[in-house]
């Protein structure tokens, strides 16, 4: 892992609680799907890769299932094992996933959600794999930014923002992904070769955000919370500015919830 994913990945322990309150979870629908699709069973034994908050964790932890959750912040830990505490059949333990020495066999699921893009694949996948039961699986969801028609060419607007004010921000200027665009998975864990057929499944929908709650998602970003803080509240101020009198002081974002889903070899 370069130095600089590992010092971002590090950022949002920065922001745990408001990392808790304004991050968006994901859709009931999926847990069933994960439950189903997983084939575990009631007795079943979860293995969460960078729980964060417990955001995820909570739905399984609802449904019975025992769950060990790794979580390399400190702070993010704190907060997932208040939002957990109910649940003493869940356990926090505060370390990276790189770090954590492997319980073989252990583990019928292994989850991992948004934390899965700050992983190293080569080590993830194989060391997920030690993990499991001979009958486990994996799931890994994420939600993707994708466009809306409801959103009424906000994010194109705002997008000139970045360019003036962030540049650093602006990765490309392509426009956002329609759901049948988004890029998979299935292929990167197939050729790993751990792993039998990946089943996909994805749950579109959106969110409305005025412009505060808009600034607080953002402040949970890596790359904005490491902006400069004079910078970053310029930024900030424009965003607002334009929300509030161009978009009537709400605008939607589009969420694509994706899910893949394999068992082991």
């Amino acid at each position: 892992m370069t130095d600089e994913r590992s010092d971002l990945r590090t950022t949002f322990n920065q922001v745990a609680l408001l990392y808790d309150q304004v991050r968006p979870g994901y859709p009931e629908a999926l847990f069933d799907d994960v439950v189903s699709l997983s084939k575990i069973t009631s007795f079943g034994r979860i293995l969460e890769i960078g729980c964060g908050t417990g955001q995820a964790t909570v739905p399984f932890a609802r449904r019975g299932y025992r769950i060990l959750c790794i979580e390399l912040g400190e702070n993010l830990a704190t907060v997932a094992q208040k939002n957990l505490a109910t649940y003493p059949q869940v356990q926090v333990r505060n370390i990276a996933f790189e770090d954590w020495i492997i319980e073989e066999n252990a583990f019928d699921l292994v989850i991992c959600a948004t934390a899965f893009h700050w992983l190293d694949p080569s080590i993830a996948y194989k060391k997920m794999a030690q993990a499991l039961t001979s009958q486990g699986a994996i799931a890994l969801f994420w939600n993707e930014h994708v466009h809306s028609d409801a959103s009424n060419g906000f994010f194109e607007e705002v997008q000139e923002l970045y360019r003036r004010l962030v540049p650093e921000l602006v990765k490309d200027d392509k426009p956002l992904p329609r759901e049948h665009e988004v890029a998979s998975k299935i292929g990167e864990i197939q050729q790993i070769g751990l792993f039998g057929e990946v089943v996909y499944r994805s749950y579109r929908w959106d969110a409305t955000y005025d412009s505060a709650s808009y600034l607080n998602l953002l402040n949970t970003y890596s790359g904005h919370i490491n902006l400069d803080s004079l910078k970053r509240a310029r930024f900030f101020d424009a965003i607002a500015q334009l929300i509030n009198t161009k978009f009537n002081g709400q605008i939607t974002k589009g969420y694509l919830t994706t899910l893949y889903v394999a068992h082991l070899l």
